[in-house]
């Protein structure tokens, strides 16, 4: 194309990624499983920052009853000039108390409350400065010590996969040799499927992308779930600060890609696929969740039309020909209308199931 033929839009990229700097980016990260097994260390190490400084593990006698709750924490992190706001939203105590059986409920209810609160904001009159809460990542811990997943994991899988992205975690893999975290993978693999149970599937490569990324991508998904160790402990080894463990025979270095998949982890959950994350939060959870909405609201709106229509009847005992006709009319139209909905209501249900199972991301 000559110079004179050159009109200027393809300065539109530019244009998005210089706005979208600007206005920096939000991301928020659930993160659940029993205490001990390194949650708080494996932020610090994810993030390079000491999030949970004072945090201290409380003794037995004090766990016996502990319910979950939930703890959010905030972190403003700038990296060659773009922000990000990291919320950490912790679930202290989960899977502590005797009895068990109630400990998704917190977690379940906080996410439909972000989405509800979303929602409103979304059709209130102020629409430019909506506070994104919700939750677009789970990352949910697995003890190293147990056969595969508990009664307790699939009870919370099961509840929450229809919810938000999931991504399952090893804990404290260092407990382990390489041919059991090998097996233990397996197991829990094999669990997920058994029970129906549908984590975040990585969306497949663009035919154009480079065999670099290509290769790098099925490294990640051969590795899930992620077998992680975490360390808040600094040492310089062989000329070079690496976060540690160390042990009376050796140190065990956390992004050793042999030791650990903390850098798989965090390439994914950073790196390539975070976008992808917050998409599909967007595109899949929340719109399945405001679906839902909508048609409770038009229910509900139907039934308080049926409830003062039925009062006016039993008011007016005696109509003339034309009234009646009327209020035939009147219902005709009112019945349409209920029809159109349920089919608009009907499609995106539909475009939605059928863009799940395209991405291979949840059964909606």
């Amino acid at each position: 194309m000559a110079e004179r033929d050159y009109i200027g839009f393809a300065t539109l990229a530019e244009q998005v990624h210089r706005k979208s700097v600007k206005r920096g980016f939000e991301f928020t990260l659930m993160v659940c499983g029993e205490t001990g097994l390194g949650k708080s260390t494996l932020i610090n190490t994810l993030f390079l920052t000491e999030l949970y400084a004072q945090r201290s593990v409380p003794p037995v006698e004090q766990r016996i009853e502990k319910t979950t709750r939930i703890e959010k924490k905030t972190l403003d992190i700038e990296e060659r000039g773009v922000k990000l706001r990291l919320t950490i939203v912790d679930t202290p105590g989960f899977g502590d108390a005797v009895n068990c059986e109630d400990s998704w409920r917190v977690c379940t209810q906080y996410i439909d409350e972000q989405f509800r609160q979303y929602f409103t904001d979304e059709s209130g009159l102020n629409r430019r400065n909506i506070q994104d809460n919700r939750v677009h990542c789970l990352l949910y811990f697995v003890p190293p010590y147990g056969h595969s997943l508990r009664q307790l994991d699939i009870d919370l899988l099961r509840r929450m996969h229809k919810k938000v992205n999931i991504i399952l975690v090893i804990g404290k893999a260092d407990t382990l040799t390489p041919k059991e975290v090998k097996a233990l993978k397996g197991r829990i693999l094999d669990d997920i499927e058994t029970h129906g149970i549908q984590i975040y599937r990585f969306p497949d490569c663009d035919s154009d992308e480079d065999e670099e990324f290509k290769q790098q991508d099925r490294d990640l998904k051969a590795s899930l779930p992620f077998a992680v160790v975490g360390s808040n402990q600094v040492m310089e080894v062989a000329g070079r600060k690496i976060r540690c463990r160390q042990y009376p025979w050796g140190v065990v270095d956390v992004e050793n890609p042999e030791h650990s998949d903390v850098v798989k982890l965090r390439t994914m959950l950073i790196s390539t696929h975070m976008q992808d994350l917050k998409d599909t939060t967007r595109d899949v959870h929340y719109e399945n969740y405001r679906a839902q909405c909508i048609s409770q609201i038009s229910q509900h709106a139907l039934r308080e039309r049926n409830k003062l229509k039925r009062e006016s009847t039993a008011s007016n005992h005696e109509f003339s020909d034309t009234d009646r006709l009327l209020l035939q009319k009147d219902e005709e139209v009112r019945r349409r209308s209920i029809r159109r909905m349920q089919d608009m209501l009907a499609q995106m249900q539909e475009k939605l199931n059928s863009t799940s199972v395209n991405d291979s991301v949840i059964d909606v």
